[in-house]
């Protein structure tokens, strides 16, 4: 008997698809995991890969797997086809912020969606944000990524007509207690319709975004592109 279920039939269900949180996960049960993808001819994406946990996978298993170590993010499969820019955009506060700004865009990108990324236009310059609100306001959905107090939420929901998704994160000194003081300043936040995620959960605001597009059309299934030898790896 198997140690897990996969939900393969969530995307037909709710529209956005299953995937694999891995860092409470050992090296062995992820390369069952990915091997047991890998014989239904399903992709896949797996989160929270963290670098050694990655090198411990046996090397047929890394070598179909696309991963990302900024985000710790791996993918199966081939992505879908693009549907093109100015969807979504992602706004970070400072380049701290990337890891879960990236982890929020391969979900994105897994789901066919390429989003924009405006990296290091916090609300300390406020210039450096202004010099791109024209761009930001293009896009459907906007995902704020940012610690230390997250005024950034409040501002950009307050100047953009798109859906703004805030995601706090983790950066901070003290009172920013690993990103409380941020998550609190989302859910207080003055500007109405603002949607909030966890801390640092860059896949859950992206699958909020997906939502809110209303459509995630492909069926995760894979093109068989990867090594069948990795199939029968553990």
């Amino acid at each position: 008997m198997t140690e897990f279920q996969l939900d393969w039939e969530r995307i037909a269900r709710t529209g956005t698809s299953e995937a694999v949180l891995c860092e409470p996960k050992s090296a062995a049960q992820i390369e069952a995991i990915v091997a047991h993808a890998m014989t239904l001819g399903r992709r896949l994406l797996l989160t929270r890969l963290g670098p050694r946990k990655w090198r411990r996978l046996a090397p047929p298993v890394r070598q179909c797997l696309d991963y990302d170590d900024v985000s710790r993010t791996a993918i199966l499969g081939a992505l879908p086809p693009s549907r093109g820019g100015r969807r979504v955009a992602i706004v970070c506060g400072g380049t701290s912020d990337v890891t879960v700004a990236r982890e929020a865009a391969r979900t994105l990108a897994f789901a066919g969606e390429t989003p924009t990324l405006f990296v290091d236009v916090g609300v300390a310059g406020l210039w450096r944000l202004v010099e791109h609100l024209d761009d930001i306001r293009m896009h459907r959905v906007v995902i704020a990524v940012a610690g230390m107090e997250g005024a950034l939420f409040s501002v950009l929901a307050g100047l953009v007509p798109s859906a703004v998704i805030a995601v706090p994160t983790s950066v901070g000194y003290g009172v920013a207690a690993g990103g409380l003081a941020a998550l609190n300043a989302a859910l207080a936040s003055c500007a109405s319709g603002l949607a909030v995620v966890n801390i640092d959960n860059g896949f859950g605001a992206a699958h909020v975004a997906l939502r809110i597009l209303g459509e995630e059309n492909h069926d995760g299934r894979q093109s068989p592109d990867y090594r069948a030898d990795a199939a029968s790896t553990r």
